[in-house]
């Protein structure tokens, strides 16, 4: 094997984490600390979450790339997504890493998405520093936090190179970090001092020419398609002859029209690159996560990034219903198709389809969660459609339905244990394992199909009174475990165009629970609430009272509606049947029968 040596101005470091363990926060904390920002500038938190959807929900939604220097070396920090939705995310981004910081809460411990990360970042060999962050908290427990921290890693089958982690113990809001517990600190330096020591450098072999692998692609209005990706071997200079080797070994010629790299936020120009480096190269027009760029005299491709596959599809199509086109810009079936295919250039984990309907299509991802955030992400940039209820993707192995199964972890009060398994042992799941803390709440894992996981969160948080935790992950396909029925009451259906009138509604509140408010527009065979009973119903909600001039006593008096849970995104997709659709504009969210015409539904009824 020959000698290769390693770029010691340079470490690639990913920050992994579950969802809410102070990720994002430890990214600000390092940047302010490592002099990114000039002394006495006004900085917002949670910097890293760029999008308005990330601030808005307090999570990481897509990996980004920023750096900071500390005693002359160059530390690249990639903000990585906690959500197993996201998965796509994390494998692309830790495809630029050679280490990582695993970040876990001082009281909560590795959750499902930890070992999701933690999984995915063993896998690819690369070295990692354990962070417990929120040493705090009230309710810290560190020294059992870390017990389980080697269990988690002995569980995944960790070298005996990988266990032997050091451990750092931090406040991440407050910008401290320290060895251990007794120690005094007011800030760092101990994390930034522990990467360069235990992260190795960057290796190349430096007799190779130039290659380096798309992880990540941006755009700019002044210089196009920009490709972003760590370079493995060899330097580039601008105005370089590359070629990029795309998939199926197909070669394109390029002219870098600028090179670029990250400092802290911004991106800087730069003459020559050094291997190791994530670069930002401009100036290709065509090209895809996955692919190598390198030198034209001697092309040799890279290993391509591969992300586990979609076991969620999710129909999209054109918004077909009476209102449509009055909120939205984008409505036409080729915007829509457009728009999906810029979403699978950037997300590796999005497979998009074309069906038999030219105005339909079948998007294919990791999960509900991620479809609602492209749904919405769409909705905001003037997007028009209506989607159906996510549907899981089944395989057949040696003749036999086989289906996605996910681990799942609730935390929940003791008291709530009864609901919970029963309605979980419904969706067939199967209880693993059951710890109780003696704290008065316990902790359930289950292994249960992921079709069995769609529109229970809601019920979740209803049955446990908004105090339960549910988190779960992907864990593999094993064979069909049973049907069993996602809804029990049917729905109230509009039977005729109009506006929602107080009278009727007002009349309907005993019929069941209601989504639109008085004065909203509705048309027929847009559901307007959800049945007591198994059976839709059509109902007439623009009825109006009859006036007449009989009056009698307790006849007139004002009518009192309550208020209406807004309809959200999540809570549409949990509801609908296969028989419904949600319709999406920038400005409402409404839901409806596929087939509009009641008496058309009602002739297509099977016969009992």
């Amino acid at each position: 094997m020959k000698n290769l040596e390693k770029n010691e101005l340079i470490r690639n470091i990913a920050i992994i984490a579950h969802v809410d363990h102070g990720k994002t926060t430890l990214v600000d904390a390092m940047f302010k600390q490592s002099g990114v920002f000039r002394e006495g500038l006004e900085v917002e938190d949670r910097i890293m979450d760029s999008m308005d959807l990330e601030r808005e929900r307090g999570i990481t939604i897509a990996a980004k790339n920023c750096a900071v220097m500390w005693n002359g070396v160059k530390i690249n920090i990639i903000d990585t997504p906690g959500h197993a939705d996201f998965g796509g995310e994390v494998e692309r981004s830790l495809s630029m890493a050679d280490g990582a910081v695993l970040l876990v809460d001082a009281s909560e411990g590795p959750l499902p998405q930890t070992r999701f990360v933690l999984k995915k970042t063993l896998e690819a060999g690369l070295k990692i520093i354990v962070l417990i962050n929120k040493i705090d908290r009230k309710d810290a427990r560190v020294t059992e936090v870390l017990d389980e921290v080697y269990d988690l890693f002995i569980d995944l089958d960790a070298t005996e190179d990988q266990l032997d982690f050091p451990v750092i113990y931090a406040v991440a809001v407050n910008g401290i970090a320290k060895g251990s517990l007794e120690e005094e600190s007011e800030n760092l330096n101990i994390l930034f001092d522990t990467v360069i020591e235990n992260i190795p450098g960057p290796s190349f072999d430096p007799e190779k020419p130039f290659q380096m692998l798309v992880s990540d692609l941006g755009y700019s209005d002044y210089m196009g398609r920009l490709a972003v990706g760590k370079v493995f071997n060899g330097k580039a200079r601008q105005s370089d002859q590359l070629v990029r080797i795309g998939p199926e070994d197909k070669h394109d010629l390029l002219r870098v029209t600028k090179l670029q790299t990250y400092v802290g936020l911004e991106l800087k120009e730069i003459e020559e690159v050094l291997p190791g480096d994530i670069a930002v190269i401009s100036g290709i027009d065509d090209v895809h996560i996955g692919d190598t760029i390198c030198t034209k005299d001697s092309p040799v491709p890279l290993k391509r990034i591969t992300v586990d596959e979609p076991t969620v599809a999710m129909k999209f199509s054109i918004n077909t219903s009476p209102l449509s086109g009055k909120e939205g810009k984008n409505v036409q079936s080729r915007k829509i198709w457009e728009r999906l295919v810029k979403e699978t250039l950037s997300n590796v984990a999005i497979h998009v389809e074309e069906t038999n309907d030219r105005d339909s299509f079948l998007v294919k991802g990791r999960g509900e969660f991620q479809m609602a955030i492209l749904i919405e992400t769409m909705r905001r940039e003037n997007y028009e459609l209506s989607v159906g209820r996510p549907q899981v993707i089944f395989k057949t192995v040696n003749g036999k339905k086989h289906e996605p199964i996910e681990h799942l972890f609730i935390d929940c009060d003791e008291a709530f244990m009864g609901v919970v398994t029963e309605k979980l042992s419904f969706r067939k799941g199967r209880m693993l394992n059951l710890v109780n803390h003696d704290s008065g709440r316990i902790r359930i894992e289950f292994s249960i199909p992921a079709r069995g996981l769609i529109g229970y969160r809601d019920e979740f948080l209803t049955d446990t009174r908004g105090t339960g935790i549910m988190n779960s992950y992907f864990i593999g396909y094993q064979e069909f475990r049973g049907e069993f029925s996602s809804r029990f009451m049917g729905s109230l259906v509009a039977d005729r165009a109009g506006s929602a009138v107080p009278y009727a509604l007002s009349n309907l509140k005993a019929r069941g629970n209601l989504f639109i408010s008085p004065g909203e527009p509705v048309y027929e065979g847009m559901i307007i609430g959800e049945h007591n009973r198994e059976n839709d119903l059509n109902v007439n909600v623009c009825k109006e009272k009859k006036l007449s001039n009989v009056r009698a006593s307790g006849k007139d008096d004002a009518i009192v509606l309550s208020p209406v849970l807004p309809m959200t995104l999540e809570r549409a997709l949990h509801f609908i049947r296969e028989d419904e659709l949600v319709e999406i504009t920038p400005k409402s969210i409404r839901l409806r029968k596929v087939e509009l015409s009641a008496s058309k539904r009602h002739s297509s009824r099977p016969k009992e």
